[in-house]
């Protein structure tokens, strides 16, 4: 029985590295999957899955007007599995199209990202996946300053400064962001 799998993380955390471990392993069986990323994450260019660590992938882009459930429905060919990155980008009519991915269509479903942005707040992506997704995992990465585990992200300006107010969404990397623990995220050594 397909599923819906959230697996949230902070920067850092492997989640786009792992999409793309989890892609190789059903293709390397001759299994199919298909793989979508926002259309608004432009760090290496729209459509494109990549990692820190060098290795990229072509994805779906997903913009506002994108049927997730369409696409995947007119698919010529039987998948085994539908990955999404930059999950926490998604509208709530996007998750509502995964749900229905997994129970009308019953391909499993993966969706990666964020839970909470610089300010502590859910994204709108990451608040439908964490109601409705039937298993969420937390991947886990190491405080960019103390030892700790990172729960949070902290946005830093040109001069790494720590930033607590702007827009939700600020597209940006090692450069704008710092995955944090708590106390650091509140009292950054910086």
């Amino acid at each position: 029985m397909a599923q819906l799998f959230f697996k949230h993380g902070a920067m850092n955390s492997g989640k786009s590295i792992e999409i793309l471990k989890v892609a190789h392993n059903y293709e390397e069986q001759d299994k199919p999957v298909l793989i979508f990323t926002s259309g608004i994450d432009t760090r290496d260019e729209v459509g494109m899955v990549s990692s820190r660590i060098g290795l990229r992938r072509d994805a779906i882009p997903v913009f506002d007007d994108t049927d997730l459930f369409e696409t995947v429905k007119a698919y010529p060919e039987k998948l085994y599995c539908v990955l999404v990155d930059e999950v926490q980008f998604l509208k709530k009519e996007h998750v509502i199209q995964l749900t229905r991915i997994v129970d009308e269509l019953n391909i499993p479903v993966m969706g990666f990202g964020l839970k909470n942005d610089f300010q502590n707040e859910l994204f709108e992506g990451s608040r439908y996946m964490l109601i409705y997704a039937d298993k969420i995992e937390e991947m886990k990465t190491i405080c960019w300053f103390c030892h700790k585990k990172a729960t949070m992200n902290l946005r830093v300006d040109e001069h790494k400064k720590p930033v607590y107010t702007g827009d939700q969404i600020q597209i940006g990397g090692n450069d704008t962001y710092y995955p944090v623990c708590r106390k650091c995220h509140n009292n950054p050594p910086l």
